[in-house]
């Protein structure tokens, strides 16, 4: 799976998914020990190295968002 391009709207459509599934991106990020701040960073671009597209990459992968290619 190719890494999304981060943007607002990701971080919302990913938000959405959470929901979708019965949980927020909150908590998921609570059961990962996880700041919350650096999952929505990673989405949104404000941290965008390496490390923060894994993570996108990861978050995307867990709440389910199917991205068209």
């Amino acid at each position: 799976m190719p890494t999304p391009e981060p943007s607002l709207e990701l971080a919302r459509q990913v938000r959405a998914a959470f929901i979708l599934k019965g949980t927020t991106l909150k908590g998921w990020c609570r059961e990962q020990n996880m700041h919350f701040s650096n999952a929505r960073n990673a989405l949104v671009g404000s941290w965008n190295g390496p490390a923060a597209k894994v993570l996108r990459q990861r978050i995307v992968k867990a709440s389910g968002l199917k991205l068209s290619a």
